[in-house]
């Protein structure tokens, strides 16, 4: 059963929501974050959504502030902000019942998912799909126009997915103030890295270089042909059914 659920962030924004619930009450409760630029209802968000309620858990996937149904300036978007928002989602299943909770996010909400775990004292588990976890370098994507552009007007302006979007200097300060290779080497609970081989926007190697860092408590799940968005519905399934599999092991 799916219904749509807001809740406010620190900022006084409403946040939109959507949570899965299963048949019968749960203790068990994923949250999952999405994309840079993207929304909650990216294809591999609604079928982990969908999978992990028809296996017993509650699931919540929210549009960060800036993003999808949500208020707020995609401007003033941070890393700091989007742990925070990930954080009250999570005290949103709680608030139902939930008493051991897991994260799951895909590409820029990978990172978030991962730097909100260890946050949390419930957070049991957590999954990073299609992540940059090597490190953060947030200003890779950018030219050297762009870069230009914020050293000297403190914002920069892109285009992503048909939405005319800025940036400022806040957001690039912000994320260099999280080391990932150090947070997944002292990661206390399990991580599973899961990737496609043919990731054209963040190479493979990410899941391996990650893993290499806390191979006690990380675990690969490589998927043969898929890209970054698992825009295959196969792809996407095979990534559902692996991902919920793992949960149900973990939690």
């Amino acid at each position: 059963m799916e219904r749509p659920i807001h809740f406010n962030n620190e900022q006084g924004e409403k946040i939109s929501g959507t949570l899965h619930l299963p048949g019968a009450g749960t203790d068990r409760g994923i949250v999952l974050t999405h994309c840079f630029t993207c929304s909650r209802h990216t294809g591999i968000l609604r079928q982990l959504g969908d999978d992990l309620a028809g296996a017993g858990f509650a699931a919540l996937r929210f549009d960060f502030s800036g993003n999808g149904q949500s208020e707020g300036e995609f401007s003033q978007s941070t890393y700091t902000k989007q742990i925070s928002e990930t954080k009250i989602a999570c005290a949103m299943l709680a608030s139902r019942g939930v008493s051991r909770v897991g994260l799951a996010g895909h590409s820029m909400g990978a990172v978030v998912a991962l730097l909100a775990s260890v946050k949390m004292k419930a957070a049991r588990a957590v999954c990073t799909i299609a992540g940059r976890l090597s490190g953060m370098n947030a200003m890779r994507f950018l030219t050297g126009a762009q870069r230009n552009e914020l050293d000297l007007a403190g914002r920069v302006a892109f285009t992503s997915r048909g939405r005319q979007l800025m940036l400022t200097h806040d957001f690039f300060s912000d994320a260099d103030r999280f080391d990932l290779p150090t947070t997944i080497t002292h990661l206390k609970i399990p991580l599973l890295i899961v990737h496609g081989d043919q990731d054209e926007i963040i190479s493979v190697a990410e899941a391996y270089t990650a893993h290499g860092f806390n191979p006690d408590r990380s675990e690969l799940a490589i998927v043969a042909d898929a890209d970054h968005m698992f825009s295959n519905k196969n792809h996407r399934e095979e990534v559902s059914l692996q991902v919920v599999a793992w949960f149900e092991s973990r939690m």
